[in-house]
């Protein structure tokens, strides 16, 4: 019998299949269909309730020609019922006949029901490269400091 890291593996392995294969059916079957399921896409809102969900991945799936995921830095966590995954997602996606790449920070929540682990939540977070980075100090300025020992009034 598989262990449940293994089994919470797998089912995070089967989200990312079913996203490269842009097949909304897979997708479908990996969810609980019901009002608390949520999921945050980078740069977008949230998607509360499963009828927004899917709808958002009818969206991306219309819209994306081709898309690859190489998946790293696996972090699973059990509790009861309930799994929580962390993973560093590495994006490959064709945009007007051209490759473009990207790296999203990645949430998979999971429930297990009937002995099956199913997805309640995803949240991916873009990270931004160094020129991006660069590119945001350059326009916003320098931050301000916060220093620790003074208190925030006397702060200027």
């Amino acid at each position: 019998m598989e262990s449940d890291i293994e089994a919470v593996r797998k089912a995070n392995e089967t989200f990312y299949q079913a996203f490269e294969k842009l097949d909304i059916q897979e997708m479908d079957a990996l969810w609980i269909k019901e009002d608390h399921v949520k999921c945050i896409h980078p740069g977008w809102e949230v998607r509360s309730g499963w009828q927004e969900v899917r709808d958002s991945w009818v969206l991306i799936f219309n819209h994306t020609y081709e898309i690859k995921f190489s998946v790293s830095l696996i972090d699973i966590n059990i509790k009861s019922d309930w799994a929580w995954v962390v993973c560093l997602e590495m994006i490959s996606t064709q945009d007007q006949g051209r490759w473009v790449e990207g790296r999203v920070l990645s949430t998979n929540i999971f429930e297990r029901r009937d002995g099956r682990w199913l997805l309640i939540h995803h949240h991916g977070s873009p990270l931004l490269t160094i020129e991006e980075r660069e590119e945001d100090e350059e326009e916003e300025g320098e931050l301000p400091m916060i220093d620790e020992e003074t208190p925030p009034e006397e702060m200027t």
